[in-house]
């Protein structure tokens, strides 16, 4: 049905610009009080014609003035995804490159802080000193107290390394709590945003602070984030108002509307490398149970930085194939690590084999007559069953766990290889000595046992042997371990410095034997001992420079992505100053329309009379 317009329509629709324009004087400045309010989206007013009234006249209808629709935020999900992506692989290289800086100056060297090619000069000079004057006790002290000193140094820089590891697990831990919460907090303001906007309004604010949380999340792990209308179920094409919004992590759903999953970190029983500390976490779902892979190349993030260097072995951890499966053993051959002073295999741990691990309560190994390993056989905590058994024959095996990154375990690994081919060379010339007193020399350096509180001078025969972890080898000395032995840190005298006892105390004829392992024999990495250092600092230095180089590209384009975003959510200034006089004059010509009109309605009801 139409209407004939009421004698005071105009009025009508002069307010509705005047409250139109109003409605967007409050919007620009909520804008410009916010223009530098942290990860604030920028709001427009929605205006539309309001619904033409049919009028009993011949131009058949009239406009009935401006509607406001809503206040929505200016936003665009594609520059967000975009951050979303490009903040998770900022997150991985950054604190990549924080954790990698930090190994760097552990092997610091220089004229501020003594480290290895100081202390290893040092004692090699000290060495020279008792070439040239065997028979004075305080030239040998000088000596072996500077060979302590570099054996203190590496345990020094394993426990630096431990205490990293340490570090790096509770923030592990500090990061799973952060995500939980993180997750709660966007699950309770997508309740609070519908029960807003199926109302009518529009959550602004809200929304603003749930993107935030997901731009703090996405540097921590790799997030997805959707949002869907929910429609009517017996309207298709009709709209509730409300949304449905998911954020994913590694394919699972992390939060889903109202609900979210959360993450729990569960200490692992064994270790999976021989210097690890006890403790170490891994990252489940407590929905599935199922245990997250931060070492898959798919993930990124911070999350996956700290696992990496926590985790990292260089893919350097034992494999091979499972050639007999005995009631709780399993024997491989073929492995990748032949040569014990390489061993880093804790001697206890788990291997993987058909997808499954077990957990290893100790293990043995065979060497040939050059003292190379053959094989390796684990015994396991529980026997294994007729089918396990037939399945198990013929697969790969990988001790503990496969992490391609260069991180503490390799560092470690590193200084464990150098230091077991050191001694075993050096203690190898000691013992064909005889010490002051004409007494056959031991080990002059040794690894000492905490637990059982004595002695390892890795004396066990490995040439055509059978051995296990437990076997008094050279896989027993570690950079926490190992020190000169306690009775010649007393007794200076202990010290071969010949093998000639009838010569007398100053005969020297073992000292330049010795004196060549500093550089004449090749005792790392192809290299002589002294070049030790230039080795750790390469590897260190590629993947420092290398995070240094994807930090700063992804810096640049975070920065870029930011802008983009900031140009069309961002509030800008002078845009909003030219929308105030906009708006201001629009409200001042609906205010003189109310003026003109109200002065017509007095001539006409004061002056005719009508």
């Amino acid at each position: 049905m139409s209407y004939m317009p009421s004698s005071f329509f105009g009025l009508h629709v002069a307010a509705t610009g005047l409250n139109a324009a109003q409605a967007a004087i409050n919007t620009t400045a909520n804008n410009i009080s916010n223009v530098n309010t942290e990860g604030y989206s920028r709001q427009e007013v929605g205006r539309v014609a309001a619904a033409a009234q049919r009028c009993f006249t011949s131009y058949g209808s009239i406009g009935t003035g401006v509607e406001v629709t809503k206040v929505t935020q200016v936003r665009d999900i594609y520059y967000d995804e975009k951050y979303w992506n490009n903040n998770a692989k900022l997150g991985l290289h950054e604190k990549m490159l924080y954790y990698m800086q930090q190994i760097e100056n552990y092997y610091t060297d220089d004229a501020k802080v003594s480290g290895f090619t100081t202390l290893y000069t040092k004692m090699f000079n000290g060495l020279d000193s008792v070439n040239k004057n065997a028979g004075d006790p305080s030239v040998r002290n000088e000596f072996i107290s500077s060979a302590s000193e570099l054996m203190d140094y590496f345990n020094s820089t394993g426990t630096s390394m431990q205490d990293l590891q340490s570090s790096i697990n509770d923030e592990i831990k500090t990061s799973v709590d952060t995500i939980n919460s993180a997750s709660q907090k966007i699950a309770l303001l997508n309740k609070q945003i519908n029960i807003i906007e199926m109302e009518g309004g529009m959550a602004n604010e809200l929304r603003d602070e749930r993107s935030r949380i997901i731009d703090d999340l996405s540097k921590l792990i790799p997030v997805e984030a959707v949002e869907y209308e929910v429609l009517n179920s017996n309207y298709e094409d009709q709209k509730t108002g409300a949304t449905r919004f998911e954020v994913r992590f590694n394919g699972n759903l992390l939060v889903e509307n109202y609900n979210y999953n959360t993450l729990s970190v569960v200490t692992r029983d064994k270790k999976a490398n021989q210097t690890d500390i006890d403790g170490l976490y891994d990252v489940k779902w407590d929905f599935s149970g199922a245990t997250i892979d931060f070492s898959s190349k798919a993930l990124s993030g911070e999350m996956k930085a700290m696992f990496d260097v926590r985790d990292g072995n260089d893919e350097e951890n034992l494999k091979g194939k499972a050639v007999s499966v005995g009631a709780n053993t399993i024997t491989i051959n073929n492995p990748t690590i032949t040569d014990i002073n390489k061993m880093n295999m804790p001697n206890e741990g788990t291997v993987l084999i058909n997808s499954t691990y077990y957990s290893y309560s100790d293990f043995s190994f065979e060497t040939d007559e050059n003292g190379n390993v053959k094989s390796y056989t684990f015994t396991f905590d529980k026997p294994f069953t007729s089918d396990e058994k037939t399945a198990l024959v013929g697969k790969s095996l990988t001790v503990g766990k496969t992490v391609n990154y260069k991180g503490i375990p390799y560092y470690m690994g590193q200084m464990n290889e150098f230091l077991r081919s050191f001694t075993k060379e050096f203690n190898k010339i000691e013992q064909t000595g005889v010490d002051g007193y004409g007494n056959q020399m031991g080990s002059f350096f040794v690894a000492y046992d905490s637990f059982a509180q004595k002695e390892l001078d890795g004396t066990d025969s490995t040439e055509s042997a059978n051995l296990n972890s437990q076997s008094n080898t050279y896989y027993r000395m570690t950079c926490l371990n190992a020190r000169v032995n306690k009775a010649s840190q007393n007794d200076p005298m202990l010290f071969a410095t010949t093998t000639d006892f009838t010569k007398g105390e100053s005969a020297n004829d073992l000292i330049k034997p010795l004196a060549n392992l500093e550089n004449g024999v090749k005792l790392f990495r192809g290299g002589s001992g002294s070049g030790f250092l230039q080795c750790i600092y390469a590897d260190i230095t590629v993947d420092t420079q290398e995070n240094q180089v994807f930090t700063n590209s992804y810096t640049s384009i975070k920065n870029a992505i930011a802008q983009q975003r900031m140009s069309v959510s961002g509030v800008d200034e002078d845009d909003e100053a030219m929308d105030l006089i906009k708006f201001q004059n629009a409200y001042q010509l609906a205010a003189k329309c109310i003026s003109t009109l109200t002065a017509m309605y007095d001539q006409l009801i004061l002056n005719t009379g009508v």
